[in-house]
């Protein structure tokens, strides 16, 4: 077994956050009747995303606590469209926490790859700032968590990434030292740069190639890049 280290982020980076919060919203849209009230789906999608973000930012940063979060996105956007009922927000709210987590879209070769990788004697882990009793659901629906030794959510630590507090946690945990470990995620900043700053290598997750100008930068558009990327990054 080798010393080398692999955190992963893992929404929108093993477990496609987009696709399976889609699905679930979809269902709640229709069983709770916003279709006869919301012109379409992709209205109400594309403003919920955008709400989503901006108070995900503002969780991120500590301004927001985690029960506000869960209802304001929904209230939020539902006022966009004069439709605020706190019934229904309520409805939206617990129903898209137990549907969403059940869903199972990965990021393609996203087994494959951590296959490839358990066997070649890495030690992986999980570090996300998702909630805790969503993040344990899709590990476990997706048929991932086999691949983790340990998974630390924000919330076990008090503190988001980036920061450095939840990197020390996680690497006291997984007995790891920093130089030996890397961090794979998608947000440049709160992964990538987090992990850099606490002495890890970073790698970013870009499979929309978002990110292309940062080209001094270790960075794979699928995951089945990093067996060949890693023996670089660890050199």
């Amino acid at each position: 077994m080798t010393n080398k280290h692999l955190f992963f982020d893992l929404d929108r980076t093993l477990w496609d956050f987009e696709k399976n919060s889609e699905i679930a919203l979809n269902k709640l849209f229709h069983e709770l009747g916003l279709n006869t009230a919301i012109d379409s789906f992709e209205l109400f999608h594309s403003n919920y995303k955008k709400t989503n973000a901006q108070l995900w930012k503002e969780y991120g940063a500590g301004r927001l606590s985690k029960e506000s979060l869960r209802n304001d996105r929904f209230r939020i956007t539902l006022e966009q469209f004069d439709l605020y009922n706190p019934e229904i927000v309520t409805k939206m709210s617990d129903g898209y926490v137990e549907i969403s987590p059940q869903q199972t879209a990965l990021f393609p070769n996203t087994l494959e790859t951590l296959d490839y990788l358990k066997k070649e004697g890495y030690n992986m882990h999980i570090i996300t700032n998702g909630f805790k009793e969503v993040q344990y659901i899709k590990l476990n629906k997706s048929g991932l968590d086999q691949y983790f030794d340990v998974i630390v959510c924000s919330e076990d630590v008090g503190q988001n990434k980036p920061s450095p507090a939840i990197f020390k946690h996680s690497l006291d945990q997984a007995g790891a030292k920093a130089a030996d470990s890397v961090m794979i995620g998608d947000d440049y900043e709160v992964d990538v740069v987090g992990a850099q700053n606490y002495g890890m290598y970073g790698i970013l997750f870009d499979p929309e190639n978002s990110f292309h100008h940062f080209q001094d930068q270790h960075r794979v558009q699928s995951l089945n890049e990093l067996p060949g990327l890693l023996p670089f990054v660890f050199k």
